[in-house]
């Protein structure tokens, strides 16, 4: 009887404590340490992102819960839609130099290897063709 009680006390305790350690130090959405730093993105959002954010913010498009400057693993997003797993990047000039092309292109790959899938635009087609980008939003879902 104590014998079978200790192993499965041993294995209860080893249980918690996996999966305790396993959640934490795996977080993926909104990781602790990138919380100030997000603060600051959403209090200093361009022009464009404030824009898209008064379309995009309680659930006006098609009922969807968009989140802004979302943490997804080590990297930031412009904006995410969880149930619809999916991101919209906003690209500025420097996402079109050789290095900003490259991050992007890792980044969406982590993103895809999540199942979340990515749309970009950029920040000029907010301005000049807003119907537009809601439009392609919408038909990601």
């Amino acid at each position: 009887m104590y014998f079978n009680f200790y192993y499965v006390f041993i294995i209860f305790i080893f249980c918690f404590l996996y999966f305790y350690f396993m959640n934490k130090s795996f977080k993926i959405f909104n990781r602790p340490k990138s919380k100030t730093f997000r603060k600051h993105l959403r209090n200093n959002a361009t022009t464009a992102e404030a824009t898209l954010w008064k379309f995009l913010q309680q659930r006006q498009l098609e009922g969807r819960k968009f989140r802004r400057q979302h943490g997804i693993g080590k990297y930031i997003v412009d904006f995410y839609c969880p149930t619809e797993k999916l991101v919209i990047e906003l690209d500025g000039e420097g996402h079109y130099s050789d290095a900003g092309l490259a991050y992007d292109l890792k980044r969406t790959r982590y993103f895809e290897e999540l199942g979340i899938r990515v749309v970009r635009f950029e920040n000029n087609e907010v301005f000049k063709n807003l119907e537009y980008v809601l439009e392609k939003i919408s038909e990601n879902f």
